[in-house]
């Protein structure tokens, strides 16, 4: 029976409330572009990483610039970090919990290795991480397996022992890819249900044992 082996967590909209201000630096980019930014957007924006939002507002604005469109998002994004990003409810309870018993646990991100590590040594810097990837860490980020394939092999676990705690397409699909056991908590964009998925309203609603518990039922086909 395949047991619980670590816990891989998505880091915004996941852990800290950074989608909105992913969000905010991407309308105010796209403003100088001569875009308005509205609902329609949001799946090339929520959850997905910087390379991919720029290719969107190249393709909505006809700049030819996609590599200053990215330093333009990273950049109003990580003035936006640095100001403070607050942790999502129920997020400490659930980290302390996993350090207290001693469960490995990782941070998985698709945002740039410069904003992961302004929230690593700010909201959360009192959290023991096994280890940190960034969008900078792999070949391919989000959606791609890539991220949560590689975490894994460094922590030297099983992928298939893990769960991935996402809030976004993308991140889901990445962690589906992977072979994760994908516990979802959605933050601005509805997430399908699909093989694999548990979904929780808040993380004040998730435990170690209800995740080792998703582990297990996935295993025996439950």
């Amino acid at each position: 029976m395949t047991a619980l082996a670590a816990v891989l967590f998505d880091m915004d909209g996941t852990l800290v409330d950074t989608e909105v201000l992913w969000w905010e630096a991407t309308e105010e980019v796209a403003a100088r572009l001569g875009h308005r930014l509205t609902r329609a957007d949001a799946p090339e924006v929520v959850g997905r990483a910087v390379e991919d939002t720029a290719a969107h507002l190249v393709r909505a604005t006809g700049t030819s610039d996609p590599d200053g469109v990215a330093t333009a998002l990273t950049t109003a994004f990580q003035r936006r970090v640095d100001d403070g990003a607050p942790l999502r409810p129920g997020a400490d309870r659930l980290l302390a919990e996993l350090a207290r018993a001693e469960m490995p646990f990782a941070l998985v991100s698709a945002s740039p290795r410069s904003v992961v590590d302004s929230v690593v040594g700010g909201a959360l810097a009192h959290v023991p991480f096994a280890l940190t990837l960034s969008a900078d860490d792999t070949a391919r980020t989000k959606p791609h397996p890539d991220p949560y394939r590689t975490a894994a092999r460094r922590l030297g676990v099983p992928v298939t022992a893990c769960v991935a705690v996402e809030d976004s397409p993308d991140g889901a699909a990445s962690a589906d890819a992977a072979g994760c056991t994908v516990l979802v908590v959605p933050s601005l964009l509805p997430v399908p249900a699909g093989p694999g998925r548990i979904f929780a309203d808040s993380l004040e609603d998730v435990s170690l044992d209800g995740l080792r518990r998703h582990v297990r039922e996935r295993a025996t086909g439950l």
